[in-house]
Formats: C-alpha cells, sequence, structure tokens
C-alpha cells in the first residue's frame, strides 16, 4: 500500500471553555447565578463589585472632588486608564462583540458543562442578611412531640413506651405502627402489658396539635372533637357522626346523613361545617418550612399605554475588572507573575461578556414573549395565546434548545404576579370558527365555571365540555378531566356539599 496525502475541507462545531462558560450562565437560575459569580469573585482578583453601581448615593464631597480635574487623583486615574489600554493593546485573544450561545448542544455538549459547585456566601450587603432563614423554626413534629414528652412527668417504663409509641408517627401525625408490634418491640424484662401501652397512648394522645398520634382518621377527628368546649351547639351531632356514619360523609350522601341522625339540612349544614374546621391531617400544622424566595429576573410594567420589559437589576451584583490589577500587565514579560495576571484578566473579560450576553438573550426573548401575550397582561388568563418554543425561535432567530434553556427557572414580575418564562407557552385547541384557544386560556374558563356553579349539583366533565362548545372551543370531556386535574380540582361527585 501506497502512502499519500489528501487534503479535505470539513465544518465542525468546536466549543471552547468560553463558550461553554456562556452556555453554562445563560442556563443557570437567578439564585445560581449569584453562586456562581461569587464563586468567580473569590477565585479571580481581576474581578472587583463595582462599588459606586452599588452605592449610587455617594457624599457629594467625594464626587466633587472625583469631578475635578486639577486633583492628583484624577492625575493617577488618567495615567491608571493610559497603562490599561497598554494592557488591552497586549491582549493575544480578541473578545468578539457579540458572543453567540445559540447551538443546539444536544450533540455537542455534555456533562463536561454542568454548573461548577460554588461558594453559598452571598455577594449583597448586609441588608440582604436573611433573618428568616437564620432565626426560622426547623424543628418537625417528632422534635415537637418530643419536647413535650421531656415536659411530662412519667415513670422510666412509660417513658421508655412512650418513645417507642412517638417513633411510629408519620409527618401527618397519624400512628402507623400496631400496638402489638409497639409491645413486641419492648425489652421483655421490662414485663410490660398492653394496657400500659394503651393508657400512654391516651396520654399521648392528648399532646398538641390536637388529633395527634390517631390510628385513623376517624380517631384523629374524634380526638380534636374532645378537645372542644362542651357548650358547642353541635358538638354531640358532629361526635356521632364521626363515630357512626363517617363513610356516608366521605361519600357526601347528605340524604342519608339527615336519616340517620333525624336532622333536617339546616342543621347537618351546621354540623358538616364544624367538622370542615378540624385538621384531619395534624402534623401538618409543625412541618418545617424553610422559607423560599423568587426573584424575577424580568420586570415588566406599563409606561404610557405601552408594555415596557427590563431586566432586574438586583439579580447580580454589578462586576468591573481591577484597574490596578489590570495596569500590572507588562508588555513582553513572561514571569509567572505577569502570565498570571493575564490569565486572570482574559477569564475576566470573557466571564464578564458571558454575563453581558445572557443578559441580552434573556431581555430578547423576554421582548418576544411580551409582545405575544399582550393579551394575558391587559385581560388575564382567559386572554393566553398558544404559544411554542418554536414561535420565538423563529422571532429571535435562535434555536429551539437555546429558548428552552432560557426560559427554565427564568421569573417575570408583572401587574398579574411574578410568573416563569414557562408559563407563556402552551399548547393550542381548535375552535368552531377555525382559530385556535390556548390551553391556558381553556383552564381558566374550566375554572371559572367551577367557581359559578351549584354546589348541590357541580357540573361534570362532561357538561363543562357541552359548555366550553357553546363558546366555540372543542374539546372533549378526557381533555377537560385532564385539565381539571392539572388544576388539582376534584370530580364533581366530591365537589358536592351542602356549605
Amino acid at each position: 500500500m501506497k502512502a499519500s496525502l489528501q487534503l479535505k475541507m470539513g465544518q465542525q462545531l468546536t466549543m471552547t471553555p468560553q463558550l461553554q462558560q456562556a452556555i453554562r450562565l445563560l442556563q443557570l437560575s437567578t439564585l445560581d447565578l449569584q453562586q456562581e459569580i461569587q464563586s468567580v469573585l473569590d477565585s479571580n482578583p481581576l474581578l472587583d463589585v463595582d462599588e459606586e453601581f452599588e452605592n449610587p448615593s455617594a457624599d457629594k464631597k467625594d464626587q466633587d472632588s472625583a469631578e475635578s480635574p486639577t486633583t492628583e487623583a484624577s492625575k493617577e486615574e488618567s495615567n491608571t486608564e493610559s497603562e490599561t489600554a497598554v494592557a488591552d493593546s497586549d491582549w493575544n485573544e480578541d473578545i468578539p462583540d457579540e458572543l453567540s450561545t445559540d447551538s443546539d448542544w444536544d450533540d455537542t455538549w455534555q456533562a463536561s458543562a454542568a454548573p461548577t459547585p460554588a461558594s453559598t456566601s452571598h455577594s449583597g450587603s448586609g441588608d440582604d442578611f436573611d433573618m428568616d432563614s437564620r432565626n426560622g423554626s426547623t424543628d418537625d413534629l417528632q422534635d415537637h412531640l418530643l419536647w413535650q414528652l421531656n415536659l411530662t412527668p412519667m415513670s422510666n417504663n412509660d417513658h421508655i413506651i412512650a418513645i417507642n409509641i412517638l417513633e411510629g408517627v408519620d409527618s401527618d401525625g397519624y400512628l402507623k405502627v400496631t400496638l402489638e408490634d409497639i409491645l413486641d418491640s419492648l425489652d421483655p424484662e421490662l414485663d410490660i402489658e398492653m394496657d400500659e401501652i394503651q393508657a400512654v397512648l391516651r396520654r399521648l394522645q392528648q399532646f398538641e396539635p390536637s388529633g395527634v398520634c390517631a390510628r385513623d382518621l376517624q380517631e384523629c377527628l374524634s380526638l380534636q372533637l374532645s378537645h372542644l368546649p362542651e357548650d358547642t351547639p353541635w358538638l354531640a351531632l358532629a361526635r356521632k357522626l364521626i363515630d357512626n356514619h363517617i363513610d356516608l360523609l366521605g361519600a357526601k350522601d347528605y340524604a342519608a346523613l339527615m336519616r340517620k341522625l333525624k336532622v333536617k339540612e339546616d342543621e347537618l349544614k351546621l354540623v358538616i361545617r364544624g367538622i370542615q374546621e378540624l385538621n384531619p391531617r395534624p402534623g401538618s400544622q409543625i412541618e418545617p418550612q424553610a422559607s423560599e424566595y423568587v426573584i424575577p429576573d424580568v420586570m415588566v410594567r406599563k409606561v404610557k399605554d405601552e408594555w415596557r420589559v427590563e431586566l432586574n437589576p438586583d439579580i447580580s451584583p454589578k462586576l468591573r475588572i481591577n484597574d490596578h490589577y489590570a495596569s500590572m500587565v507588562k508588555r513582553a514579560d513572561s514571569s509567572a507573575d505577569n502570565t498570571f495576571i493575564k490569565d486572570h484578566l482574559q477569564e475576566a473579560r470573557w466571564f464578564l461578556k458571558s454575563l453581558q450576553s445572557r443578559n441580552d438573550t434573556l431581555l430578547k426573548v423576554a421582548n418576544k414573549i411580551v409582545e405575544y401575550q399582550q393579551g394575558f397582561l391587559e385581560e388575564g388568563d382567559e386572554a393566553m395565546k398558544p404559544l411554542v418554543l418554536h414561535d420565538i425561535a423563529e422571532a429571535v432567530g435562535m434555536h429551539e434548545s437555546t429558548i428552552s434553556r432560557v426560559t427554565t427557572q427564568k421569573y417575570m414580575h408583572t401587574p398579574r404576579g411574578i410568573f416563569e418564562l414557562k408559563y407563556f407557552f402552551s399548547s393550542h385547541v381548535s375552535t368552531t370558527s377555525g382559530g385556535e384557544c390556548s390551553s391556558t386560556a381553556i383552564r381558566a374558563m374550566i375554572k371559572k365555571l367551577i367557581v359559578v356553579e351549584s354546589a348541590k349539583k357541580p357540573l361534570s366533565d362532561s357538561k363543562i365540555a357541552a359548555l366550553l362548545e357553546e363558546d366555540g372551543i372543542q374539546v372533549a370531556r378526557r381533555t377537560v378531566a385532564k385539565y381539571r386535574e392539572a388544576m388539582q380540582i376534584p370530580p364533581s361527585n366530591e365537589r358536592k356539599r351542602l356549605v
């Protein structure tokens, strides 16, 4: 076989580290972006937070001295700028004016571009101290019950029994372990009998929240009724209903309940209203809930009959290149210190360019979404237009995968509330007039029909589909059921009520 040389031409998409960084920043949520920025600030001395931007209300005296052209400070600043310009001329890699982050990355960008673990410290000022997270209680139900147990005088055996009982209580407050299993788990040398376990259980059932340590729903509601004042007018009927006819209440068979209890409709309404005030999940009152905040990425407001979209200035600190360190870059110097400064200066400039590209792309996409969904901003959910990623991708000249990443975990603050950008995308349903209707608008219509329905005779899914068809919207009964379940609205038989 004879060796030969061949010349071939081809195109290949190369994912440089800088492009991977830009793509990674593009898909980060606001909180992740803040952590990423703080991590870069900690590792790159060439990047600083722009203190003047963070605190624009500087003293007037400092502003006047900074504006004076005859001061030594201005001369030093002029020298620093000239030295920085020299450093820029030594830049060995040109940064494009527009950093493209648009591509179909499914085949080219893999797990290597995953977010880097970042510091959890916050870059904001002391005013952003999260008092709720620092001082909020995170005790769960078990801790709450153990705290009450430690304040309750008991014998050693009773305390051991109580500990075993509380270990079988779930987050809803129900005892999920049988008393027989608890007895078997105890040390036989303690010589504990079943009546002792039952006595300790009754004692624990007096703990807060009311209804805790119950073995089923019936016992839970009965325990809560026992804590009510005896002069409660509907208490006797409620106890009778819970003890003997709770299955009829669950089936909403009000006619049978009135026969069994021998009461009229008004009396039954009073009893049911009282039972509805009880908590079927008493443990939920003690669930630790950490404070969760949604920081909008873009702000939408109406100014002179025109909707304006602006980036939220508080989502990240304003960064700048440290002029002092940048001025230290020397021409034709290959020392370790000079190379270190050059490399970090290059990384800092790329990072700033990536941030700017992220903001520009986000603002461009948000403007197009607002342009498409002005009806929603004006009238609400029922005016939402059908919109898919492809529509926005064509409008802004980007790939659909780019739009998907831009709209994931990014939020928009509107006069109607804060919504994820994904919320404005929905499929379409054909209308009798040949047009299209958004699935979000159909959900709003279904919810509106259910709100005004008769409590005694709720609308079935078939009836809702028929009412929508009268309005020109062709939707099947199964579709109505799917939208109703997505909104966590129970079926008609469960919505039936007297009160």
